[in-house]
């Protein structure tokens, strides 16, 4: 059984301040560490769980958070050789998880609430449904056949991953007590909470669903300013529906960005 899990930074264990996330700050790289050990947690919950092989993939910011020399040998490192941002996911894959999950933007009580970009996304709808980052790898995945079946992550987002996929096992480890902070689990017991939805949620993936929304698909993207709209629409690729809000329709759940 082929487990493909897909990684961001936000959810993940002692990743309790907004300052811990971006690049050019001083704690980003221990975050990785922290991200690297919540992904190995999910790994050996997976193989313990009766997964025959696990890939990975670095998601966060485009890549470059993973700290490969540390990475469970027993896993495969999706290098993206085909050039696509979802990787080599493909139907050989038969399920995915989510690890270091945050909660889709306008989340109350959520950290680091987002979809895409802070700065210019201001809400998502597919088919009229809000939607985050959670929803948008399930539906790449269920493209092709794939369901999401385990989130890890901060309250917001594994309530949010109980609202879309049903079954789904979902591994809390913080509570926001405000957007950019919040209370973390102490790391050993965290950990312990994802390798057990890992090994838990291989015994779903027979009864779980790939998540498909009807089709056509209507993708809606909001943002922030007018000009974030006015460069979407030059793309050719999407109609303007208002000074912010742009919409497109395709059968290919691999159209969702407005771009």
């Amino acid at each position: 059984m082929r487990i493909y899990i897909h990684t961001d930074l936000e959810g993940v264990s002692g990743v309790g301040r907004a300052e811990m996330v971006p690049r050019d700050k001083g704690e980003w790289e221990y975050s990785c560490e922290l991200l690297m050990g919540d992904l190995n947690a999910a790994i050996d919950g997976a193989f313990a769980g009766g997964a025959t092989e696990v890939l990975v993939l670095d998601s966060h910011g485009g890549g470059g958070n993973f700290i490969l020399d540390t990475l469970d040998r027993r896993a495969q490192n999706d290098t993206k050789p085909n050039k696509k941002w979802w990787g080599v996911m493909d139907q050989r894959c038969a399920a995915t998880f989510f690890i270091g999950a945050h909660a889709m933007a306008g989340t109350m009580n959520a950290f680091l609430d987002h979809t895409q970009s802070s700065t210019s996304w201001f809400n998502y709808f597919i088919n009229g449904r809000p939607t985050g980052e959670l929803g948008q790898w399930a539906l790449v995945a269920g493209h092709f056949g794939i369901p999401m079946v385990m989130v890890s992550g901060d309250e917001a987002a594994c309530v949010e991953a109980r609202q879309f996929f049903r079954p789904c096992k979902t591994a809390t480890v913080k509570t926001a007590t405000e957007r950019q902070r919040a209370d973390c689990l102490p790391l050993e017991e965290a950990r312990q909470r994802i390798w057990q939805a890992a090994h838990d949620a291989i015994a779903i993936v027979h009864e779980a669903k790939p998540f498909c929304p009807q089709k056509p698909f209507e993708f809606v993207t909001e943002f922030m300013r007018a000009d974030y709209a006015d460069s979407a629409e030059r793309s050719g690729k999407v109609d303007r529906i208002g000074p912010r809000t742009v919409r497109k329709v395709s059968d290919c759940a691999l159209d969702l960005f407005p771009g």
